[in-house]
């Protein structure tokens, strides 16, 4: 191909090209615009470059330059036969080296997949017939986030990432956190669709700081009832244990405090323990002020105990049993029968408790991962990343933090990888988004979001970026490890029935067939008020798509039962008067 510039400086990674007048090709040919990859001929390779910026002020005058472009240098093709491609230039331009166009294969060296372990996920934004590959391996294992305005397509982008990783990777296991309860239809039958409905957390399960938050409803806990309960939680941990050993009779009691247990071991204990310790102490104290304090603890724990929407939590509360390996092996797919992947779905939660929720599943995704020493990996998905890990410390709960903040640092180590969604990644704890290493920039237009993404992406492509406000939709800027090169794409087109919900099925023009009358409304009700009173009415706004999901077979999702052992009633005889 006839040489349309010449290369007249080089800085560091950069170079600024002059455009020749020359009359073998016209200008409208070129196409020498912002965006354009080019290729520099050099010794023993050649150099593939990027057009930053092209201007005609400040033009050499010798040699028929029109115009003069900047160019990042971002790495070379070598090898003679079977040429290769790699980051980085060894070998720099001189002055007067000869600029080309990138060829169509030039382009294919460069994205040509390095190995198996390769999804397609679209195409290049400057030439349709190449496919833009992404390197599972890298991406996976150094986490990846999807950042983007509302509208762009990043719910699409999610599905269709995570359905290829599921076909390159099918014993993968994903666990996608669904703020908004659009994913359940996108992933078929190798998906567990979890809400309210369905789930068995149980509440000692959670740690001191996530059942403090439980009890006082998101609000600061009351200092004095929170000493209460940091001494009595490991007490009645302790009884549970001691009865749950105690299969002789005439077995010598221990004393609970002296089984070591601390208020966040991961160990059944009973509200009805809970509350009687509590009560105990109260009948010790003489004085009125300081029985309040206990009266309120214990009215605290009745509310929560007593209100349905916590029913996922507090089922069996006074019965025990220790299902924590039930409820870990439903959670995470292990094993996976055929569904590896797992869609909580938050939106039916109440409000309240879904910070906790998701710092108890965080928390327990890491801590297993810590302890099977990554045996079995997992992928956590978590949609509206910046409402758990908000850069602010003041918003948010602060343990959902940390817990997302330690999968991020930590968790490729214990074989427990990020995956982070966000719209406003300014919101984003910077530590969290740091750890972030493969990065899929949709369409940003506030300041704030893409000075951050600057500081992120630490490619020589940074000048990629100025892009980020004109990105049509489906169009994304992939940086790091997992592309070959900074890379404008476009997505592949998503089949119809992986489409999330928002996506696929609401419109702002209602339907006419719907009839909207009181019946209509009266059904909402019926579905609004059922979510706060017993759970047999769904309050899951989607649930009418998965009929399959409604109705649960013991095979699909086995309702965790609490062990055999534990005799319900042991403690009515405490409870009883003395005659």
């Amino acid at each position: 191909m006839t040489s349309f510039g010449r290369v007249i400086s080089v800085r560091g990674s950069l170079a600024r090209v002059g455009l020749l007048a020359t009359g073998q090709m016209p200008v409208s040919e070129v196409r020498a615009t912002v965006g354009r990859f080019i290729s520099i001929r050099c010794a023993g390779s050649t150099i593939i470059a990027m057009i930053t910026e092209v201007s005609c002020e400040d033009t050499p005058t010798s040699d028929n330059y029109i115009a003069s472009a900047s160019v990042d240098l971002l790495g070379e093709i070598s090898g003679g036969e079977r040429p290769k491609f790699q980051r980085g230039v060894t070998n720099y331009p001189t002055i007067g080296d000869a600029v080309e166009l990138v060829t169509a294969q030039d382009l294919r060296t460069v994205y040509a997949p390095s190995g198996s372990d390769q999804i397609n996920v679209g195409t290049l934004q400057q030439d349709r017939s190449v496919i833009a590959y992404v390197d599972v391996e890298e991406m996976l294992s150094k986490h990846f986030a999807v950042l983007g305005s509302t509208g762009v397509g990043k719910s699409t982008s999610v599905s269709l990432l995570l359905n290829e990783i599921l076909k390159a990777r099918p014993n993968l296991r994903i666990f996608l956190l669904d703020v908004h309860n659009e994913y359940g239809r996108c992933f078929g039958d190798r998906a567990l669709v979890m809400n309210p409905r369905n789930l068995k957390l149980p509440f000692w399960l959670f740690n001191f700081e996530e059942i403090v938050d439980v009890l006082f409803g998101g609000r600061p806990g009351v200092p004095e009832e929170l000493d209460v309960l940091a001494e009595v939680i490991p007490m009645a941990k302790g009884i549970y244990t001691q009865y749950q050993n105690s299969d002789r009779l005439g077995l010598k009691r221990i004393d609970p405090k002296s089984v070591g247990y601390t208020v966040d071991t991961p160990v059944p204990y009973r509200l009805v323990d809970l509350i009687s310790l509590i009560d105990e102490r109260m009948g010790k104290l003489e004085n009125r002020s300081s029985r309040i304090i206990y009266h309120k603890l214990i009215s605290r724990v009745e509310t929560v105990r007593n209100d349905p929407r916590y029913a996922f939590m507090f089922d069996n509360a006074n019965v025990g049993g220790d299902t924590m390996a039930e409820v870990i092996s439903h959670l995470f797919r292990l094993p996976a029968n055929g569904r590896p992947m797992t869609i909580m779905q938050l939106a039916g939660f109440p409000a309240e408790v879904v910070d906790s929720v998701v710092s108890v599943l965080c928390r327990m995704a890491f801590d297993f991962g810590l302890w099977s020493d990554g045996v079995s990996p997992l992928l956590f998905v978590c949609e509206e990343a910046h409402r758990y890990a908000s850069a602010d410390r003041n918003i948010g709960f602060g343990p959902t933090r940390k817990a997302v903040s330690r999968i991020a640092k930590e968790g490729r180590k214990y074989g427990v990888y990020l995956g982070l969604v966000t719209q406003r990644p300014a919101e984003l704890d910077a530590t969290i988004i740091s750890q972030c290493n493969t990065l899929f920039a949709m369409r940003l237009a506030n300041d704030r979001d893409q000075a951050l993404l600057r500081s992120a992406v630490s490619d020589a492509a940074a000048n990629l970026l100025s892009f980020v406000p004109s990105l049509g939709t489906r169009e994304v800027l992939a940086f790091g490890e997992g592309v070959a090169l900074p890379t404008r794409l476009r997505f592949k087109e998503v089949p119809v029935h992986q489409l999330p919900r928002s996506e696929a099925t609401i419109a702002t023009v209602p339907s006419v067939s719907a009839g909207h009358d009181m019946h209509f409304v009266s059904a909402v009700l019926d579905r609004w008020r059922g979510a706060t009173s017993h759970r047999d009415v769904p309050n899951d706004p989607s649930i009418s798509d998965r009929p399959a999901v409604r109705i649960m077979t013991p095979v699909e999702a086995p309702m965790l039962q609490p062990s055999m052992g534990l005799d319900p009633d042991r403690f009515s005889l405490l409870k009883k008067p003395l005659r």
